[in-house]
């Protein structure tokens, strides 16, 4: 049996007629820039968050940079972020003329915590980004503890819960992606910044619309970052399942463990009083390579998504250069993504599990059979 790294499609399908009802309608309508579907998901959404103000854009690396510079970082500044990320959680720091400063995570929940912060803190840092992984809630309140603003990168954590609340309005401000494989997803590019702060949600609104509020006087050098009404329309549709598949990502990670994974590879750890909606299962083993041959082989979906940390980057040297992040070299270099997705079953997790104990030479046959009971 094949099973896919994502399947996207299958919790999609029963919504399809709706999906399809409201994009007939948002044409029919014709507003498809800020139009009426924005503002009633950006209402709903900032609920959803237990935030008070979301702001729709372009797309989450956007998002970022628009966030950065409502909370006032500006050239002269530093932003602590981590390596073990996606290269737009650095990436979207330079276009606010501030500089990314490199941290170190934690190897267990690949998320930052209060001490690899406090490491990298700088006496120019306006800004901490946390970067919560794979749909790992990092540890927001004690990090700004340290005194220093946190924006949120929330992009793979839709749907996680905390004993604190959601992601989305646990700092300063918060940034989704809804990128089409993501918990919440829209049928191409789209993003959010999410805030309590009404100052920062006015700047960003500006931001987001050439730095005007009517398109006659620009007090801001902005961008044209708009979440369009047709992605709304069908993010509207998802959000009230969003909850529902987050479930059953945990249940899938829960099925990974009786299924007796953690005796062949290390298991993600899931940050104290966090309940992650996992975006991607991602586990590690000195045979990572060993490892994604084998599943290779076997038709099971994997995949090794930052294999160079984000400091090692060519385009990040100036940042880079004599950076020591010892737990984001070993991350990088032993962990795997393997299946993960809201409707994955026992049955395909035994399937999984049994080609990682023939990938890595271990016992296959009481995994399988655990997965099936």
């Amino acid at each position: 049996m094949s099973v896919p790294l994502f399947d996207t499609r299958t919790p999609l399908a029963p919504l399809r007629a709706e999906i399809d009802g409201a994009i007939k309608a948002a044409v029919d309508d014709g507003r498809f820039i800020l139009g009426p579907n924005v503002a009633a998901f950006e209402e709903e959404f900032a609920a959803h968050c237990g935030a008070e103000h979301t702001i729709g854009v372009a797309n989450g690396t956007d998002a970022l940079t628009i966030a950065l510079r409502a909370m006032g970082v500006g050239p002269g500044d530093d932003v602590v972020v981590p390596s073990f990320t996606f290269y737009a959680s650095a990436e979207a720091i330079p276009p606010t003329g501030a500089r990314p400063v490199f941290c170190d995570v934690d190897r267990e929940t690949c998320c930052v915590t209060p001490d690899t912060v406090r490491a990298a803190l700088t006496p120019r840092t306006k800004a901490v980004m946390v970067v919560h992984l794979f749909g790992n809630v990092a540890p927001v309140a004690a990090i700004e503890a340290l005194g220093v603003p946190v924006l949120e990168d929330a992009a793979q954590a839709a749907g996680s819960m905390t004993d604190a609340g959601r992601p989305g309005a646990l700092g300063t401000a918060a940034t989704f992606s809804f990128f089409p494989s993501k918990n919440l997803g829209a049928f191409g590019d789209g993003g959010a910044i999410t805030t309590r702060d009404a100052a920062v949600a006015d700047r960003a609104r500006m931001l987001r619309f050439h730095g005007s509020w009517d398109k006659v006087t620009y007090e801001h050098v902005g961008y044209n970052s708009r979440l369009d009404d047709l992605q709304a329309a069908i993010l509207r549709v998802q959000l009230p399942h969003l909850d529902g598949w987050a479930d059953g990502r945990r249940a899938a990670g829960e099925h990974y463990r009786e299924a007796g994974l953690a005796e062949l590879v290390a298991l993600p750890r899931a940050v104290d009083g966090c309940r992650p909606a996992w975006h991607l299962y991602v586990v590690r083993s000195e045979r990572a390579g060993e490892l994604a041959a084998g599943l290779g082989e076997r038709a099971i979906g994997h995949k090794a998504y930052y294999r160079t940390p984000v400091h090692r980057q060519p385009a990040m040297a100036e940042y880079g250069a004599g950076v020591d992040l010892p737990a984001t070299d070993e991350v990088a270099r032993t962990h795997l993504a393997i299946p993960m997705s809201p409707v994955l079953d026992a049955g395909q997790v035994g399937e999984v599990v049994g080609a990682v104990g023939e990938a890595l030479g271990g016992r296959t046959g009481g995994a399988r059979r655990r997965a099936a009971t």
